[in-house]
């Protein structure tokens, strides 16, 4: 049975603002009629932990809320920042059996394409369900959408898991000018924005521009049209090694294609004669700059905090400064901030939704196409952003995907998505259903209307409600 959106309203479970058809507004708040007048969105107080562990990660497992009650929030983030906690032996073996981890980006070309993408992205919802690392996921997340590569370009889907690794896993939590140097020599991203046709005989600017206003500096960071054609001159050669007999596949800097003449950039002088250098001095330029630190800060503080904070956004902007760009002397201040448990709701993103009530309910799954299908419907399948700005963060950007959520979740309690089961047992228990009602925290009116009996019902309700939409 799917849900329509009658089906909806008479459960109970629009998500405030984001209900525009004629009527609904006012059917909501019949349900809600005891609030008078309280926002729909999130109804009532949200518990302190369960809040931090939505915002730090992917939501709280079955049983997590007692973890972080007994070691406190300081001393859960501390070992969340070291990113140090062995993954299940479960995971490193589903992992291990996928194509995309065993061959190279050119072996991978004989897998077809869907192959390939739908492995990428159920290693990605199995590491975001499983892994007790949840601020790395999280910041993987992050990190994919800032350095986003459309996988259905091209070639980008095999090279799309090298990318990952390489770049986004490797320093999601380390040093941003070290990602973004890995970044600008992965042939993922170079082919993505086409700079292996980036040449001293016609340049072509498309990753320059990129590297600049989504990368780094920030579309009002403070850089010229001039400045884009000098950057794209400095990364003339920059391209993929596909000479015979050699590495396919990996970077190659191409001395014959390269721009070797005088360059500037924001005001910086780039001798002639430079060769990679000249490339590698851009990204070093582009990566100290002040810029750079307020916009990567802003990022930080929406991501996080739900907003670009007037007081955060210049303390983490001299942290990135003073340590070089540090990503976890970044996050230190903003995730012990009251700011962080205090500050507004921020709308969850399909997949976000998706591993939340995958992890609150207990469910155990494989991640694979049925489960897919519905990230598909609901409008984030993963690497399949065409544009390089990566999937938006706007409420406004997802109030689409509301029918879809509700389908999914609608599929999960009642068994329907193939290899994906909830954990009814451990939702039973006492433990089970405290975590599942922090995900209703001001929603009873709605639930005393419904008067659901029925255990898989209730956690329907939950996951359906307003409050679960938010993080």
């Amino acid at each position: 049975m799917k849900f329509s959106r009658r089906d909806a309203l008479r459960l109970g479970v629009a998500a405030g603002s984001a209900v525009t058809a004629a009527g609904c507004n006012k059917v909501v708040s019949n349900l809600v009629s005891s609030s008078k007048g309280r926002p729909i969105l999130p109804a009532g107080p949200i518990e302190a932990n369960y809040r931090f562990l939505n915002r730090i990660g992917f939501g709280p497992t079955i049983g997590e809320l007692g973890v972080v009650a007994e070691s406190g929030r300081k001393g859960y983030l501390a070992r969340q920042l070291r990113a140090d906690a062995p993954e299940p032996l479960d995971l490193e073996f589903a992992l291990r059996r996928l194509d995309v981890f065993q061959l190279s980006p050119m072996d991978l070309r004989d897998l077809p394409e869907e192959v390939v993408l739908q492995q990428l992205q159920q290693a990605g919802i199995l590491r975001a369900v499983r892994s007790p690392n949840q601020l790395r996921e999280r910041m993987v997340d992050f990190w994919t959408n800032h350095f986003n590569i459309y996988a259905r370009k091209g070639l980008a889907a095999f090279r799309t898991g090298e990318q990952q690794a390489a770049v986004v896993r490797k320093h999601a939590l380390g040093s941003f000018p070290e990602m973004l140097d890995a970044c600008a020599k992965s042939t993922a991203m170079l082919n993505y924005l086409d700079n292996q046709a980036n040449q001293k005989e016609g340049p072509n600017e498309n990753y320059a521009r990129e590297l600049m206003e989504l990368h780094t500096l920030g579309i009002h960071g403070g850089y010229s049209q001039r400045d884009v054609q000098e950057v794209a001159r400095c990364l003339t050669g920059w391209t993929e090694e596909r000479r015979f007999l050699r590495p396919h596949g990996q970077f190659r800097f191409d001395a014959s294609r390269h721009d070797d003449g005088e360059k500037t950039v924001l005001g910086h002088r780039i001798p002639a004669g430079g060769g990679q250098e000249d490339g590698e001095r851009i990204l070093s330029i582009l990566a100290s700059h002040p810029s750079t630190a307020q916009f990567i800060s802003t990022k930080l503080c929406r991501h996080f905090l739900g907003e670009a904070s007037t007081s955060f956004v210049p303390k983490l902007t001299k942290i990135y400064l003073r340590t070089n760009g540090d990503i976890r002397a970044m996050l230190r201040p903003i995730l012990t901030s009251e700011e962080l448990i205090e500050g507004p709701p921020i709308i969850k993103r399909p997949f976000d939704f998706m591993i939340s009530a995958l992890r609150v309910t207990g469910a155990s799954t494989d991640g694979t196409r049925d489960l897919q299908a519905h990230l598909d419907r609901m409008g984030q399948p993963l690497y399949q952003w065409p544009l390089p700005d990566g999937y938006p963060e706007t409420t406004s950007a997802w109030t689409g995907s509301l029918l879809a959520r509700w389908n999914f979740v609608s599929d999960l309690v009642g068994g329907r998505i193939n290899r994906t089961d909830m954990d009814l047992e451990s939702m039973s228990s006492q433990i089970g259903r405290y975590s599942i009602s922090r995900a209703i925290t001001g929603c009873e009116s709605v639930l005393s209307s419904i008067k659901s009996s029925s255990l898989s019902e209730a956690v329907a309700l939950c996951l359906c409600s307003p409050e679960f939409q938010w993080r």
